[in-house]
């Protein structure tokens, strides 16, 4: 019964499912490279695996599994997927390194100055690794979901 009424919102459930997923590894993950907690990374972006390829990357498997890869809403799907990867790779990595580079600079010049201190957020993009562990989970989902919801 709960299965027909949301029949209508699998491609929606595939992409969420694969974004919660990400964010929710995030925490594990971290803690097995560092041995710290670090609770923060469930609300955060940026970090391993990137939860906006995996949603992208699961909502477009998902059109293509349940609509068709034929149809124009997966082509235009496609197209979102990809500007959404090239960029978490891409520009939003190269805006964390820029913010890095600015935090130290601002900490070499201003130290015990009054100026403001205010540290820029460096981790707002995603390394290749990061990204091409958020695609295969993102295409995880929607197959695994398919085979058991076909």
């Amino acid at each position: 019964m709960i299965l027909q009424v949301l029949a209508p919102y699998r491609i929606l459930i595939c992409g969420l499912l694969a974004m919660w997923l990400a964010q929710l590894l995030k925490v594990p993950i971290y803690y097995l490279v560092t041995h710290r907690w670090k609770w923060g990374l469930w609300f955060s972006s940026g970090g391993m695996p990137s939860s906006h390829s995996s949603l992208v990357v699961s909502t477009t498997l998902a059109v293509g599994l349940y609509e068709g890869f034929h149809t124009a809403a997966f082509a235009v799907s496609l197209a979102v997927t990809l500007i959404v990867v090239y960029d978490a790779a891409g520009v939003r990595r190269q805006a964390g390194i820029h913010a890095q580079k600015l935090n130290v600079l601002i900490s070499e010049l201003f130290s015990g100055s009054p100026i403001s201190e205010e540290r820029l957020k460096e981790v707002i993009g995603h390394t290749p690794r990061q990204v091409v562990v958020g695609v295969l989970l993102g295409l995880a989902v929607p197959l695994m979901m398919w085979l058991v919801w076909p």
